[in-house]
């Protein structure tokens, strides 16, 4: 059976309100995030929360779930935000993860009692900008690679997730300001491209003009 069939039928078994299948997903998905924000945090007990809190908002948002969507690729991008909100909270805010998010500090208009289905929605279009993004970033990284571009790739790194300003970057990199800011304009430009080509529902534009 195919990894996208096996995924279908836990699926199907998870709506069904199936504990075995719930379990089965679990199994086969917690080691890989657990290594995924235990990398980034630095921090076993932070990683099994952001973990614990995918889980969470997977539920949350099955109800709306588009099943187009690869569940590998869900689970990993609602990771990614949880991760996001876990940096957020140390005082670090990655800088393109937020460039493609809703800001969830602003107060909600209708208070804490919103619907599950009004935040499975709102989940699914943030999930569905993170899917471009990483879709984006996988192909240009391939590409960098493969001609040999690794001041870029590095750039990406230390501009866009370490969040450091050009002239820090300039530095651990060795290379000039202005080297930098190109890179970086060069991104800015590719990301605003695919976010219209996808036709991207509440991108942030200020914020990437701005980075």
């Amino acid at each position: 059976m195919a990894k996208s069939d096996d995924d279908a039928a836990l699926l199907a078994g998870v709506r069904r309100q199936d504990a075995a299948a719930w379990q089965a997903l679990i199994d086969r998905y917690q080691g890989r995030l657990l290594s995924f924000a235990e990398q980034r945090l630095q921090d076993r007990a932070a990683a099994e929360d952001v973990v614990q809190e995918t889980f969470l908002g997977f539920l949350i948002s099955l109800v709306n779930y588009d099943s187009r969507t690869p569940l590998e690729a869900f689970l990993f991008s609602i990771a990614a935000h949880k991760l996001t909100d876990a940096l957020r909270r140390r005082g670090v805010r990655p800088r393109l993860f937020a460039t493609f998010s809703t800001d969830e500090s602003t107060p909600d208009p209708v208070g804490r009692e919103r619907k599950a289905s009004s935040l499975a929605q709102s989940m699914e279009r943030r999930v569905a900008r993170e899917v471009v993004l990483q879709r984006c970033l996988q192909d240009w990284i391939s590409q960098w690679m493969s001609r040999g571009e690794y001041e870029r790739l590095k750039c990406v790194e230390l501009l866009f997730v370490v969040g450091l300003p050009n002239q820090e970057a300039g530095r651990r990199l060795g290379i000039s300001e202005q080297a930098v800011a190109n890179h970086k304009a060069f991104i800015v430009q590719k990301l605003k491209d695919a976010a219209k080509t996808a036709r991207l529902r509440d991108v942030d534009w200020a914020t990437l003009d701005s980075l």
